[in-house]
């Protein structure tokens, strides 16, 4: 199968993500949830009214009431062409500690330890509390971090961009029987630890799952209440305090990465904007 492109078709992939974003955000107001555009999709609507033209994904985040409300509702009505999944027992390839929205018309295959065919996505990440004080946070973060490298090291690929250590850490963690350390317990474990804690008794919370590890972890009244902001030709929900939200996460965020940076940070083996994964 010849490498993908990542730049390959980026404007139609942005249509088809902008119309599940539509879809996610019509569902929630319809049905009265919270929920935050967050990362970089927060950030391409701040620094670029849409997408950061590179992009090739959508984050949102809901406080876990919400986010429970919103797999209930999912779980149990049709929702045209987008589906909604989370770990499951019995499959082996989504090890993910959090939702993903996919769409059904089309494929998209993730390089993985097992290779990950579904569709175009918008991940979905649950938002919880994680302590009242610095201490309290950093101490309780870093039992589910602990749990997370384990779990990160049995199901990613080797790949060139991570350092030397990273991953001879995958090689050691692939020498481990799934008998001893199965995903889906890692992944049930991490999905209790993060449930301890309520994301609106907290006054520092958090997507706990998230890429950037700590740099997720602020005070609530940077989330604040769900703001409306424009992205691209649509209406979103974003942080309510997004200059305090972006410093956490990127620093300097208005500030453009070098040329050389600019490009997608997923490692995907194929893309079909045509087909559907589900056959």
């Amino acid at each position: 199968m010849e490498r993908l492109n990542i730049d390959h078709e980026i404007r139609t992939v942005h249509e088809i993500l902008l119309n599940m974003l539509k879809w996610f955000h019509d569902f929630c107001i319809d049905n009265n949830l919270n929920y935050y555009v967050i990362g970089g999709t927060m950030l391409g609507a701040i620094r670029h009214k849409g997408f950061i033209p590179w992009d090739d994904d959508i984050d949102v985040g809901m406080p876990r009431r919400d986010y429970d409300e919103f797999i209930r509702l999912t779980s149990k009505e049709k929702n045209g062409r987008y589906i909604v999944e989370i770990a499951d027992r019995d499959k082996k390839d989504f090890h993910y500690t959090y939702a993903k929205i996919y769409d059904t018309q089309t494929t998209l295959i993730e390089k993985a330890r097992y290779e990950i065919k579904r569709g175009v996505y918008i991940d979905l990440f649950p938002l919880d509390g994680i302590g009242n004080s610095e201490v309290e946070a950093r101490k309780n973060y870093k039992i589910i971090l602990r749990k997370r490298n384990i779990l990160l090291t049995m199901v990613c690929a080797i790949n060139s961009k991570r350092s030397i250590y990273k991953n001879a850490a995958i090689i050691v963690g692939r020498l481990i029987p799934r008998f001893i350390f199965k995903p889906y317990n890692i992944i049930q474990s991490i999905d209790n630890l993060c449930r301890k804690h309520d994301f609106y008794n907290c006054s520092i919370v958090g997507n706990l799952v998230g890429n950037w590890g700590y740099r997720e972890v602020m005070k609530r009244e940077f989330f604040g209440r769900p703001t409306e902001y424009k992205f691209e030709n649509i209406t979103v929900l974003g942080v309510e305090n997004p200059d305090e939200y972006l410093k956490c996460l990127y620093g300097d965020y208005m500030k453009l990465p070098p040329e050389e940076k600019r490009v997608s940070n997923h490692d995907y083996i194929y893309r079909n904007l045509n087909e559907s994964y589900l056959g």
